[in-house]
């Protein structure tokens, strides 16, 4: 019988899902991938995690304790760098033990290192570290490897196009710019950490609030890296997160763009890194730009009517402005264009 494999649908599955599963899929494992996120996983994941965790580490463990008793083995790797010369979340690192001592009757762990930081030339390594729950055979490690770097490289074309296929369905953005007229759709950025963004339980569907506002929504993970990268190499200061990185490149790539209409920040509370870039990006912006800003920070206690009113009262703002900005009197009254001041 195939070996189970477990993914918990949380952190950074949401950017290498396609990677990970097609990997474990070509060497005849079954994967299985737990629930999306709902109350009963946070509130277990809650009830499981120690209290100082931020909500996406909370949410990992409600998503093992979904899968713990239907697999083989969990993959939880050890995710210490992505990128040469870049670190991530020091949680990651530590999640396997936090996970171990949190929860009790799990499976087999794959607990492997993934670090880059210094090169990747223990990629190799990392494969066969991994596969060796499966199979003997390094070859056919490598060509599975192989085949999941397609399927990895096509997922990332599909998002650089707009498609959101983590989503449930394709979710398409159309940058088609109708000019100043008051209907065209609106460009709303929304940044964040992958796990924060493409969760819709997480951040409360968002995404279909700004869709029902006639708004056409891009992420960071639309802007290719090599361009991030490359606002990045002449900035005034060098980060060791990823995160970082990505969403201040993002950024600045933005301002010379010039076409976004509001920008919309999802942090997490207690999210060290998030404290750091959020106030960067917003400080930037509204220093070099006139572009709308609006900081979203979310837990455990989601508090759904205070997240909704803030997005709607965002939107109803950058729908005025495309209305009515140039035309206030001095004295508060509006002046329509349609009608004399006089």
């Amino acid at each position: 019988m195939a070996i189970k494999v477990g993914i918990p649908r949380a952190l950074l599955y949401y950017a290498y899902s396609p990677l990970w599963v097609t990997y474990f899929k070509e060497l005849d494992a079954e994967v299985m991938i737990s629930s999306k996120t709902n109350k009963k996983i946070l509130d277990e994941g809650i009830s499981t995690t120690v209290d100082e965790a931020c909500i996406p580490i909370k949410l990992f463990h409600g998503h093992v304790m979904d899968l713990k008793d239907g697999v083989d083995v969990l993959f939880i790797p050890r995710i210490t760098s992505i990128y040469f010369q870049e670190y991530i979340c020091p949680k990651f690192c530590g999640l396997p033990e936090m996970i171990q001592h949190s929860i009790e009757g799990l499976p087999p762990l794959i607990t492997t290192e993934i670090n880059f930081f210094k090169s990747q030339e223990s990629v190799k390594n990392t494969i066969y570290e991994i596969g060796s729950f499966f199979t003997k055979d390094k070859k056919k490690m490598m060509k599975a490897f192989q085949r999941a770097k397609e399927v990895y490289e096509s997922y990332r074309r599909q998002l650089q196009k707009g498609e959101i296929p983590s989503l449930g369905v394709p979710f398409h953005m159309y940058r088609a710019n109708s000019g100043g007229h008051p209907l065209r759709k609106k460009e709303i950025m929304v940044m964040g950490h992958p796990y924060n963004l493409y969760d819709s339980y997480l951040n409360m569907d968002l995404f279909s609030i700004l869709v029902s506002r006639n708004s056409q929504i891009l992420t960071p993970e639309m802007i290719k890296r090599s361009v991030t990268d490359s606002f990045m190499k002449d900035y005034k200061t060098k980060f060791y997160w990823s995160f970082a990185n990505r969403l201040i490149g993002a950024m600045l790539y933005l301002i010379e763009q010039g076409t976004i209409d509001g920008i919309i920040y999802i942090s997490t509370f207690g999210c060290g890194v998030d404290s750091v870039v959020a106030d960067i990006i917003e400080k930037t912006i509204r220093e070099k730009t006139n572009i709308p800003f609006l900081l979203l920070t979310i837990d455990e206690h989601r508090g759904e009517a205070g997240f909704y009113t803030r997005v709607e009262a965002f939107m109803d703002m950058l729908e005025w402005r495309v209305k009515d900005e140039n035309y206030v009197s001095p004295y508060g009254q509006p002046v329509h264009p349609s009608k004399s001041c006089f």
